[in-house]
């Protein structure tokens, strides 16, 4: 009889065990699973109320140094977007390389002598103006300055009217 209450003892005994073992597992899974939720709310939090910062180029840049520029040339500074031109009589000017259409980037096409738009067949002549093709208006001119180490400078924030230009 003994024996037989000393059996039952180890198979409640074990049967505590087995099911302290299930409960410390579900006990672990779910302390981890709010652990997850709660730091990813935390993660979220933090990034919500951190500032959205737009790095962006500067709208004033150096072209380079006016010797590179040849005569009556047309020079394309794709990261900027601006196309610079010096006129045979040592005048210079900035325009900007975007159509003002649709947005795409003009190339300069040297044979023909004109600035057109690739996407949708804006034409432009040297000075910017529009030749044919659906552009509304002109190309922008930029302002354009000369430093102390004869570089030029490109101010895209400051847009100028066909008539300003930069004589060297």
């Amino acid at each position: 009889m003994e024996n037989s209450k000393l059996m039952d003892q180890e198979e409640h005994q074990q049967e505590e065990t087995n099911l302290l073992t299930r409960r410390y597992f579900l006990e672990i899974v779910g302390g981890g699973a709010i652990g997850v939720a709660a730091v990813g709310s935390m993660v979220l939090t933090a990034q919500f109320l951190s500032p959205n910062v737009l790095l962006e180029p500067s709208l004033k840049f150096k072209a380079g140094s006016v010797e590179n520029f040849p005569p009556a040339s047309v020079t394309l500074n794709k990261e900027q977007k601006v196309f610079i031109v010096r006129a045979r009589e040592g005048y210079f000017y900035a325009l900007s390389a975007v159509c003002p259409h649709l947005g795409c980037i003009a190339n300069w096409k040297g044979e023909e002598g004109i600035i057109a738009c690739p996407c949708h067949g804006s034409k432009f002549d040297q000075e910017g103006r529009v030749l044919g093709g659906p552009a509304p208006r002109s190309l922008v001119r930029f302002s354009l300055l000369l430093d102390e180490q004869k570089q030029l400078i490109v101010d895209k924030g400051l847009v100028v009217g066909e008539d300003v230009i930069l004589k060297v």
